[in-house]
């Protein structure tokens, strides 16, 4: 791939930019990143979350046989989105994952130091390709899109996408900013399989989510809920001439089947808060891993 020019990086943007590279675009180094997830980052995020997460509407992801990327377009409320939505789709034996990318804002993870290290240290440097906000840069943002559609071309590699482009910091958990174009056109070009994720509860503090997660009450008064979606129909839009304007509805359409989700996660909580989601319901990640463990789930979720 041809390199773009480099318009007034930084030496820590550089830097980090040539590190995302090297890892997320060699096959060794991806294949360690891959390990270093499964073995680290998994290990943490469940001491974190596990305990009182709800996962619904997996296991259908479980019978797919993608013969290209899937693409996770999920709400914005964390900066943990992506990892709980990821330990959920791991912990409940989806088979056919084998690498990640998560594009992220380069404001934090590619321009300060302490944002290289964290996402080396917390996930092996998944959160690539790094998306620049000021205009002059803007020719590095498209190369960043041109390497997510070329991920998404990759059976077994699942990336993960907010349509709002940015996280959502309203009152309200269950509104969503505007759809950006950029997801909608990378859909249109990789013709990725598309899954909507809406997720619930998951907050930003650290340390405050991890004192939750042990807590007596957590599954009653602050469950986390994951509510994965049937795969995305937009052939309809596949058949006009790509624009700016058609990346955009291919966005809303995604933002709709999103905000869709969120009635569904709704409902959940309702239930959760009014205890009629036992504790031993399969859905609760905890449960539903140990049930696996035991080998008391049935295929298709039952890889170890």
């Amino acid at each position: 791939m041809i390199q773009p020019s480099q318009p007034e990086l930084s030496r820590v943007e550089r830097m980090a930019l040539a590190l995302g590279r090297w890892t997320n675009e060699r096959p060794l180094p991806k294949k360690a990143q891959w390990l270093f997830l499964n073995a680290v980052s998994r290990t943490w995020v469940r001491g974190v979350v596990a305990r009182r997460t709800y996962v619904h509407g997996v296991e259908a992801l479980c019978t797919l046989e993608p013969d290209r990327g899937v693409l996770l377009v999920a709400n914005h409320r964390s900066f943990f989105d992506q990892y709980i939505a990821v330990l959920g789709l791991l912990d409940s034996g989806v088979p056919w994952i084998r690498a990640l990318s998560f594009p992220v804002r380069a404001n934090f993870f590619y321009e300060r130091p302490a944002g290289v290290l964290i996402n080396l240290l917390v996930g092996g440097g998944v959160m690539y390709p790094p998306i620049f906000r000021d205009a002059p840069r803007s020719e590095l943002n498209r190369d960043a899109l041109r390497r997510v559609v070329d991920f998404l071309r990759t059976p077994g590699h699942l990336a993960g996408m907010h349509p709002e482009g940015r996280r959502n910091k309203g009152p309200d958990p269950y509104s969503m900013l505007r759809a950006q174009p950029g997801v909608g056109e990378v859909i249109l070009r990789a013709r990725p399989l598309v899954v909507p994720l809406f997720i619930g509860g998951l907050g930003n503090d650290f340390l405050a989510q991890a004192r939750r997660n042990f807590q007596s009450d957590a599954r009653r008064s602050e469950p986390v809920i994951l509510c994965f979606g049937p795969l995305l129909d937009y052939s309809e839009f596949t058949r006009e001439r790509p624009r700016l304007t058609l990346y955009k509805r291919v966005a809303d359409r995604a933002r709709e089947e999103i905000l869709r989700l969120g009635e569904t996660e709704r409902r959940l909580r309702s239930m959760a808060r009014a205890g009629t989601l036992p504790d031993d319901d399969p859905g609760w990640l905890l449960e539903r891993l140990r049930a696996r463990r035991r080998g008391a789930v049935s295929p298709p979720c039952d890889a170890p």
